[in-house]
């Protein structure tokens, strides 16, 4: 694997663009050390940490509350017809349940339709604190990343936090067209999550990941960044 600084820089941001905008992942567990791969729906904290809401009654929850050690595999778009041209990126970590109402409110703010489901007593909100990373971007475009790498700035992560409920409410009640425009469709779209690597617009059931030029430190540089984009849209 390559591990130019340049190389290494574009993999984190890659990475943490991937798994913010990811809807659908494979999930590999340990079934009394037989590897099990499954289909998984994950959104991501604040802090990035991968947030999974699993049904007791699925194989995947059993091996975890046996052996909580895991992986994730998340892919984008192929750049070509090759599957191999996929950004993608691997990570390894632990799993737990959490009981926290926030990081359950921002999964069904990504998974609207899981609300049908979420309060059901065999379901429960998982978090996997991720331990490492591997990403390929493409041919000699890989890299191996630590935990505290791929983790964004504590800080920042902080400050967008703290925000976050006064964004989203000044966006959709002032900004509508401006969110729609943004979305690249018609109105209705309202911003559903913000962090420090973008946001989520929701409409019905369908959500759009959007995410920012690069990472954001505090409120001012979200509204830069979401000025620009509806600039961009304006002009595009």
């Amino acid at each position: 694997m390559a591990h130019g600084l340049g190389v290494k820089n574009e993999a984190i941001w890659e990475s943490r663009k991937l798994l913010r905008a990811a809807r659908s992942a494979a999930l590999a567990t340990s079934d009394q050390g037989q590897p099990f791969a499954s289909l998984v729906t994950p959104a991501t904290a604040p802090d990035l940490g991968v947030l999974l809401l699993l049904s007791d009654l699925s194989p995947h929850t059993r091996h975890l509350k046996a052996d909580p050690r895991c992986s994730v595999l998340v892919t984008g778009v192929p750049a070509e017809r090759n599957p191999q041209t996929a950004p993608r990126v691997t990570l390894t970590g632990a799993a737990e349940v959490v009981d926290d109402a926030a990081l359950k409110a921002r999964y069904l703010a990504l998974h609207p339709y899981a609300a049908l489901y979420a309060d059901f007593g065999d379901f429960h909100m998982w978090r996997i604190r991720v331990s490492g990373a591997a990403y390929v971007g493409g041919f000699a475009r890989a890299a191996r990343l630590t935990a505290a790498e791929l983790a964004p700035d504590p800080r920042a992560v902080a400050a967008i936090h703290a925000a976050e409920a006064d964004i989203i409410a000044h966006c959709n009640r002032d900004h509508p067209d401006a969110l729609a425009r943004i979305a690249g469709g018609q109105g209705g779209w309202q911003m559903v999550a913000v962090d420090v690597d973008g946001c989520d617009l929701g409409q019905n059931e369908q959500v759009l990941r959007i995410s920012w030029s690069a990472p954001v430190s505090g409120p001012g540089d979200v509204r830069r960044e979401l000025v620009a984009l509806s600039e961009a849209a304006s002009s595009g």
